[in-house]
């Protein structure tokens, strides 16, 4: 099937990165994608899966909605037309807690389109708290039909990314896009729900590398571009330092131009 774009909204997405993961893995013969942190999946709906593809996240309610989307579509797009997209509307959705999994999913998508930036995040006690966007928005219920195509077959699951690890094979590919963010005033490595990815998790994440590159498998990683993440990852691959606008709002947030660095093990191309 032809690559889509990704039909959420999503902090930190790689819809950015699409033209050079294409560049980077161009040529490359690979077997089964992984995805671990799934997020928008912009990488995974930019490809064409040779085989089979594995997508995974922490957060719950995303990975319900992608359930739901590649399984019910249709019933997600009639509880979506029922919604309006006003002030006034959207906090009432908000403050609803269905029990429905097409509404819980139809529900989350809504929220995503409407609140301010498409940022998720939630209070202590798990609720969403994103305020109103304050922007016409149009619910594509067409581009919701075209994802439950694409996402048909493929394994969704809620786990931790190391849980990838017992099933990766010789020639498999995985994308890895933890969740982090870097402000000017300390290394704040800051997830975009209730848990926070700490530097541990970045050195267990290194750990998986080193199981990927033992296999014989492949990888691409983006990061924080910070000293600590050169020191953690050092001599696991090619680290390539990209740049790019940030996109993130939010009072402890800053826009801007900002360097990430690209982690891979994939051969760099030598055209002759």
């Amino acid at each position: 099937m032809a690559s889509i774009t990704s039909f959420i909204r999503w902090a930190g997405g790689k819809s950015w990165l699409v033209p050079y993961v294409s560049q980077l893995i161009q040529g490359l013969d690979y077997n089964n994608y992984y995805e671990p942190f799934m997020g928008g999946a912009s990488i995974f709906f930019s490809l064409d899966i040779p085989h089979n593809g594995y997508l995974s996240d922490l957060n719950a309610e995303l990975v319900d909605a992608f359930c739901e989307v590649r399984d019910n579509p249709q019933q997600i797009i009639e509880h979506l037309k029922e919604y309006k997209t006003d002030e006034k509307s959207y906090y009432a959705v908000r403050a609803t807690e269905p029990t429905d999994k097409h509404q819980k999913a139809a529900r989350f998508l809504y929220l995503n389109a409407t609140s301010f930036n498409g940022i998720y995040r939630v209070n202590k006690n798990g609720k969403y708290n994103v305020p109103y966007g304050k922007k016409e928005v149009t619910l594509n219920c067409q581009r919701i039909l075209d994802v439950g195509v694409k996402l048909n077959g493929i394994n969704i699951t809620c786990q931790d990314f190391a849980a990838i690890q017992p099933n990766l094979v010789a020639g498999d590919l995985v994308f890895l896009d933890p969740p982090y963010t870097v402000s000017k005033e300390d290394t704040g490595f800051v997830g975009y729900n209730s848990t926070w990815f700490s530097l541990d998790d970045q050195r267990r994440l290194a750990q998986l590398i080193d199981h990927i590159n033992n296999i014989g498998a492949y990888y691409i990683m983006t990061n924080a571009a910070h000293p600590t993440i050169t020191d953690i990852f050092a001599g696991k691959g090619r680290m390539i330092t990209l740049e790019r606008n940030s996109l993130i709002g939010g009072k402890k947030s800053f826009r801007g131009r900002v360097q990430e660095y690209i982690f891979t093990n994939i051969p760099e191309r030598r055209d002759v």
